[in-house]
């Protein structure tokens, strides 16, 4: 399998670089269950996309939504964010992706602060149902619609364990659920082969 690289990041940390590759090996030396790191290469194109529209860091942005799931394998629903929190400060990232990984786990944290730590437990969350709407449309994610989308959000009992709420949390910082949508629908379609949803 191919992995699409972006181009490294200059995220400054105690005189490092952390680029993205690097995040990667140390993503990847964590979680080996390949649906997982799906999910966070899904998680991370939505965070890159979002950034650009609110004019924020896609390289910061992109790299949190790479990691956040980091100690999914060696965590209980309790200690999911906190463990990968610890994970990430002793690699070197910086605070505000530690603060954002340790804030996505809503059960322990039921609010978020900053525009990132929403954008990252909507774009989280979003990944789940729009992958869902591609398996309905056998797999293929250039058929999914926003219109698709928008009514399988209404429908509970679709992708069950998709957190509607957080989703639409993303209101909370000005982006309207639409365009939410929208945005992250292009995001996965870019990296559809990587996604295993062409």
């Amino acid at each position: 399998m191919r992995w699409k690289f972006y181009p490294l990041c200059a995220t400054e940390i105690r005189g490092e670089s952390m680029d993205r590759e690097r995040a990667m090996n140390i993503l990847r030396a964590r979680l080996k269950k390949e649906n997982l790191l799906k999910h966070c290469l899904a998680t991370e194109a939505i965070m890159r996309k979002l950034a650009e529209e609110l004019g924020e860091d896609p390289e910061m942005w992109g790299l949190a939504g790479l990691v956040h799931d980091i100690d999914y394998e060696e965590c209980t629903p309790e200690t999911h964010g906190e463990i990968g929190a610890e994970i990430l400060k002793s690699q070197g990232f910086p605070e505000e992706i530690i603060r954002a990984v340790r804030h996505h786990n809503y059960m322990n944290y039921p609010s978020r602060d900053t525009r990132l730590e929403v954008s990252l437990v909507a774009s989280d969350s979003i990944t789940g149902l729009i992958v869902a709407c591609a398996l309905v449309k056998k797999g293929k994610i250039s058929e999914v619609t926003l219109k698709t989308v928008k009514k399988k959000l209404k429908d509970r009992s679709f992708a069950g364990r998709v957190n509607r709420d957080m989703i639409r949390e993303i209101e909370k910082i000005g982006v309207p659920l639409d365009r939410f949508i929208e945005i992250s629908l292009d995001a996965m379609k870019d990296i559809a082969g990587e996604l295993g949803l062409e």
